[in-house]
């Protein structure tokens, strides 16, 4: 045992800013890849989880959105095993996935991660990518649940196994991320976007236009918190109990409900102005401040990247509190009123807002889809730590997670 030798020292500094934690994961990595399917090679791989900093809920109106990955990621050892069945297993998971590639079919694969593996395989299949068996065994660091992205990090990471091994690196991170989204639409049954899988597989913090849906436009821009002093935290402040599928389809539904007494069937379609011209024709006033929300969100996130050209980081930082406080006030996103005394989100960010009132610093804001579940915080360096024991009071520290943004996307392992 102990003969697969792993990422070179450079190579993990580069990507995690450190070696000996990243070290002694990989060590562990080959360690149990070589130890469960006796491989005396392999090929190291990582795919980042991934943070929605400003543009909330405007993608499916053809809106835009800053995202980023994040330095949780998922890494994988693999190797090709000369067969056409895929077989994997997740580290504190005792079900091996195993995917058949001659039976792939919804039929075959109805739930869970094999599922999604089979999906991946077959849209690359579909698209005249080659596809063969390989081993792999994976550990991830993207926390399930805490709106990071979990599933699409596993995916990204599926993607970049199959691309490095069968297709000569032939794939751009736009067909991973249509990958993920088709085995979450054909076999989960899920309304994935593409926002979650394009930041995971893209590296560093991205630009995503959705305004064309046949041709998502995706441009890389350059910051990080660290650079502004700040520190990136999310707060899982615990699941609500409801269905929320029906709040969360609402907020397309009602944007669409306001374009179409504009004329159009997308907000993207008209503007702002259009807009007020017909608040009267529209009844549902909460679809009225569902698309001021979009227009104004847009606005947001058109100059956040200017904030970040002109390396403006106090003013990009107020325009993700506006983002936020708009995400509470217009669009409505932060408690379900299914059960109306059931507010996490909104308890969460009252508790932080204190704390950075009496720091004199900093921002909070609702983080992904919203009802339950996520906030984000940006705050001080010096003062994170206080942060995290602070709100460990309430929601647990295991519920905190500071971290930060990084360039790395989910790529092959060098």
């Amino acid at each position: 045992m102990g003969t697969i030798k792993i990422p070179a020292a450079d190579v993990l500094k580069k990507i995690y800013g450190e070696t000996e934690e990243s070290s002694a994961r990989y060590t562990n990595l080959a360690v149990n890849f070589e130890k469960k399917y006796h491989h005396d090679k392999a090929e190291f791989f990582t795919a980042p989880g991934r943070t929605e900093i400003i543009g909330n809920h405007v993608d499916h109106n053809g809106g835009q959105i800053i995202a980023a990955s994040i330095d949780l990621d998922t890494i994988g050892a693999a190797y090709p095993n000369g067969t056409n069945v895929i077989h994997m297993i997740s580290e504190g998971y005792k079900q091996e996935v195993v995917v058949d590639l001659d039976k792939l079919s919804t039929e075959t694969y109805t739930k869970g991660t094999d599922a999604l593996v089979a999906g991946i395989m077959e849209y690359m299949q579909k698209k005249g990518y080659a596809t063969g068996g390989f081993d792999a065994y994976v550990s991830t660091k993207v926390i399930a649940a805490a709106g990071v992205s979990s599933s699409a990090s596993f995916e990204m990471l599926v993607c970049a196994i199959a691309n490095y091994f069968f297709n000569e690196g032939k794939l751009e991170y736009g067909e991973y991320a249509r990958a993920g989204q088709y085995a979450e639409n054909v076999y989960w049954k899920k309304a994935s976007g593409l926002m979650d899988q394009m930041a995971c597989a893209a590296g560093g913090p991205i630009l995503l236009d959705f305004s064309d849906k046949e041709n998502i436009s995706c441009a890389k821009i350059a910051f990080s918190f660290e650079d502004m002093g700040c520190r990136l935290v999310i707060v899982n402040t615990g699941k609500g109990h409801a269905d929320l599928s029906e709040e969360y389809s609402s907020i397309p539904m009602e944007m669409r409900e306001a374009a179409k007494a504009m004329g159009v069937e997308l907000l993207c379609e008209s503007s702002m102005e259009n807009l007020l011209a017909h608040v009267k024709d529209i009844s549902n006033d909460r679809a009225v401040l569902r698309a001021m929300h979009f227009y104004e969100e847009n606005r947001r996130v058109a100059d956040a990247v200017k904030a970040v050209g002109n390396k403006d980081g106090e003013g990009f930082l107020r325009l993700l509190e506006e983002s936020g406080n708009s995400s509470w006030e217009w669009l409505q996103n932060c408690y379900s009123l299914q059960n109306c005394k059931e507010q996490k989100i909104t308890l969460s960010l009252a508790l932080t807002k204190l704390f950075l009132n009496k720091i004199g610093a900093g921002i909070c804001r609702v983080h992904g889809g919203g009802f339950a579940g996520v906030i984000m915080c940006v705050l001080p360096i010096e003062n994170a730590d206080a942060y995290v024991d602070y709100m460990a009071q309430y929601v647990g520290r295991e519920n905190v997670y500071p971290m930060n943004i990084r360039s790395t996307g989910a790529v092959h392992v060098e």
